[in-house]
């Protein structure tokens, strides 16, 4: 009878013990404390090193009983227990206690696991605006499956349901740069894809974007649509106009799925193609389909109206086009744009 009330009188402090456990990871949840909040909490409260480790990134974090980081070696895990999230172990989390684990040790790294796939799930691992090239193609190609596009959004540090716009960027300038400064306080990351960057955003200021950059925005909503509107949009882009939207472009996004060849052998294209040789001409012609005026245009140029009259007469006589009548501008402007699609 007195070992059987020792047993009881034991279970009932686990009990106890265990109900505590579970609250304090209750309100760190509630609290929404970030991955090293959880290792320190968890260090302290068990009186021993706890640690968290993510298999997609790498990322390993320790902390001492005493709140710090632990950088020193590291004992074995008495204890460790997965992080899962949808059915697929994302991690660990682990003790590393000194003698044998305690009774409420596996409870403790169970909470700890929820807690760790909670944070994840909500903000993703990564804090820099950099990502892995692999984890981004998965994120834009067409032939991902929506699991695995989740999956690869979620380990690079967006919640789930949140909106993502794909940019396409050519950029003389490193692309985290780039992306720190069209979304500073969102989620963003950004990968190199070929001659082109990639800039996955949930907002984007497009006055954020410094000079020499040219880049193309897609549409919110799925990634691998929005990144073929991206880099559509970037084909649009220009000295003059270095920064497209893919919704501003309308009916003209049509030019880019005309054929090449079909492009290249339109009389009003070869002939773009021809005056293409003097740059002065083709800034002129430039400026002038832009603000279709003839003072406005002179004005950005810098020139007397007179003078750029006499240029865009010569330059209609090379065409063969009045570019002084509306529909002669409008057969230039789109001439003009499916020879830059060309080029592009």
């Amino acid at each position: 009878m007195e070992a059987l009330a020792l047993r009881l009188s034991q279970l009932d402090r686990l009990s106890e013990g265990a109900i505590r456990v579970v609250m304090f990871y209750d309100t760190l949840m509630r609290r929404r404390v970030d991955l090293p909040a959880l290792a320190r909490a968890s260090a302290v409260l068990a009186e021993c090193v706890a640690g968290i480790r993510l298999h997609g990134t790498g990322q390993v974090i320790r902390m001492t009983p005493s709140g710090t980081r632990e950088s020193g070696p590291a004992l074995p895990a008495s204890t460790t227990v997965p992080i899962t999230l949808d059915e697929e172990e994302i991690g660990t989390v682990w003790l590393e206690r000194p003698d044998a684990p305690g009774p409420l040790d596996e409870l403790l790294l169970d909470r700890l696991a929820i807690a760790a796939a909670g944070v994840i799930e909500r903000y993703g691992p990564a804090r820099t605006t950099m990502a892995d090239p692999a984890l981004v193609e998965l994120v834009i190609s067409a032939d991902t499956d929506e699991a695995a596009r989740a999956r690869a959004l979620r380990l690079l540090g967006f919640a789930a349901g949140l909106p993502v716009r794909v940019v396409a960027v050519r950029s003389p300038l490193p692309l985290d740069q780039v992306g720190a400064l069209i979304c500073p306080a969102r989620p963003v990351k950004a990968a190199p894809l070929g001659d082109t960057g990639v800039i996955l955003a949930t907002t984007v200021d497009r006055s954020g974007f410094p000079e020499g950059v040219h880049a193309g925005i897609g549409t919110a909503g799925s990634p691998d649509r929005s990144w073929r509107q991206a880099r559509t949009a970037l084909r649009f882009t220009t000295p003059r106009e270095p920064v497209i939207r893919y919704d501003d472009l309308g009916a003209l996004a049509l030019l880019a799925e005309i054929p090449q060849d079909a492009a290249q052998d339109n009389a009003d294209v070869a002939a773009i193609a021809r005056m293409a040789a003097s740059p002065e001409d083709l800034e002129t012609l430039d400026v002038y389909c832009a603000t279709g005026s003839l003072r406005r245009a002179a004005d950005l140029l810098h020139l007397h109206h007179s003078s750029v009259a006499r240029r865009l007469e010569q330059i209609g006589r090379t065409l063969g086009i009045e570019l002084t009548q509306p529909s002669g501008l409008t057969r230039t402007r789109l001439a003009l744009t499916a020879w830059r699609l060309l080029q592009a």
